[in-house]
Formats: C-alpha cells, structure tokens, sequence
C-alpha cells in the first residue's frame, strides 16, 4: 500500500520518542527460525538493523544456524542428535558446527547486512576469548556443549564504536583452547547483561508466551520475572519454552532494562517492538 507523505511524516513523528529513547543505546538481537530461512523475512531484518544502526542505536546480532548443521550432518552422512533440546556435539560435529556457523551462515549474514547499506562485522565466540567457555554438566553427557564461563566484550564494544553492527556466532573457546558449542538464546543473554544492554531480543516461531499454547489470541503481552516460576507450576511455560524464557529471566536479572520474545515470521517485527507503542510480542521485566 502507497503512504501519502503526510503519513509518512506521522509515522516518523510516531517514532520520534522510541528513537530518541534508544539513541545511543546497546541493543543485542538473537536471530533464529524462519526469519533466518525466508529471504522476503531476512530482507526486512536486515533492513530493519539498517535502519536502527542509520538513526543512532547499537544492534549487536547474535545468531543460530541450526538447519544449516543439519543439512551439512546429513550431507556428510551424519545423524542430528537432540538431548533435552540440545544438540549432542562430539568431535566431529564440533567441527561441522564451527564451519557453518562461524565460516558459512557468518559471512552471508555480514554480507546480507551490507548488500542493505549497513556495516557488518562477523565475529565468532573464540575471537579474542570473547566467549570462554567450559563443558556444560549435567545427567548426560553432550559432547563439546560449552556452559559459558565469561563474556569479554571489548571486540564487541570496538566493532560498535567504530560504527560496525557486531555479528556473532555463537561457537566459545575454552581455557584448553578446545572449542564449544553454545545455545544461541543462553549466549545472546549472557552477552546482553555484559554490555548492560537497554533490550534484548529474541526472535522465535511464535507469537509469544500464551496463556493457551493453542489459541494466537491468548498471548500475554507483559510478565513480571517475579511471575515465572508460577507459571511454570500453571503448566503455562512449559516445553520449549522453558529454557528460552530462563534466558529472558537471567537477562533481566543480570541487568538488561527488558527482553521480548517477538513472532519472527512477521515482517519488520524488530521495528514493531522497538519503535511503536504496542510493541510486539511478550516483554519480561
């Protein structure tokens, strides 16, 4: 649809205030799902960091890649293995993890991002011990799954200050000088709290958190840290959501002013939640 210029100006007006509030300000997106997949979808995020980026505001991306491993397992004949959600690393897929994301989806984001008029720069978790990490424990074993141990933010800060959009992928180092896997969501809110970020985003395949899991219409707009382990007993986080929204929840608690879950499927989302009233999504504060 064709705006006139007087709605033009009134969508700029309408902006003004969310512009001004997070000019200058560190905002750390976590891009996954569908978003990453569709190229009409990956065009309207990249263009929306642009915009960001143009007006003052500081985006740092962090990214996942997960269909990407999975098609290049499968090509080298190898079998994808989930355990509680994550994925099961041994030596080789170490490997395979660390040259789709840090070599392959790494650099066509950085590429996508200034085919739009942006400046990128790709970083990996191992750049300048920027993520170390060491073995995550627990019941199972899952290989070279990395539990981070510190975030230095010093390559991050030095790529926003010199007018880059910092891109990272989430693969650790650790004080063995092995590498880690890490779980974009838990490395995007580590990374937030560090930088005391002014938001975190988390892009998903949902609408949000629902009060009923089967009904869009049921979406819960604003949750209070202090309500989530209620929730968790309600049986209304559960599942899948249960380790996204803990990321929320250590984000806040760790000093992040607020994370949002947005429906990456929509286009534009970034924008909708950050310059606009209504926002988009459901907000953890």
């Amino acid at each position: 649809m064709e705006l006139k210029n007087n709605m033009r100006s009134q969508v700029l007006i309408d902006a003004l205030p969310y512009i001004q509030k997070y000019h200058d300000k560190i905002v750390v997106v976590k891009y996954g799902g569908n978003a990453m997949t569709n190229n009409e979808l990956k065009d309207a995020v990249m263009n929306d960091i642009v915009l960001l980026s143009m007006v003052g505001i500081k985006v740092v991306l962090v990214h996942g890649g997960g269909p990407e491993i999975n098609a290049m397992l499968k090509r080298v004949g190898k079998e994808s293995k989930f355990i509680g959600g994550l994925r099961y690393t041994d030596e080789e897929t170490i490997d395979i993890v660390k040259m789709v994301l840090c070599g392959k989806v790494n650099k066509e984001l950085v590429s996508s991002l200034q085919m739009h008029g942006g400046k990128a720069l790709g970083l990996c978790g191992c750049d300048g011990q920027m993520i170390v990490a060491q073995k995550l424990m627990g019941d199972v074993d899952l290989g070279y799954v990395g539990d981070i141990k510190k975030v230095t933010t010093k390559p991050i800060l030095d790529a926003l200050n010199n007018g880059y959009v910092p891109i990272i992928s989430t693969v650790g180092i650790g004080e063995d000088g092995h590498s880690y896997n890490i779980n974009a969501d838990t490395a995007a809110s580590r990374i937030a709290a560090c930088l005391r970020a002014e938001n975190l985003i988390l892009m998903t395949d949902i609408v949000g958190l629902l009060e009923d899991k089967d009904d869009d219409t049921t979406l819960i707009p604003t949750v209070s840290v202090s309500e989530v382990p209620y929730l968790k007993n309600k049986g209304i986080i559960s599942g899948g959501m249960i380790p996204k929204i803990d990321c929320c929840v250590e984000a806040v608690r760790r000093g992040v002013k607020k994370t949002v879950i947005i429906d990456g499927r929509i286009p534009h989302s970034i924008l909708i939640e950050l310059l606009t009233n209504e926002g988009i999504g459901t907000q953890f504060i």
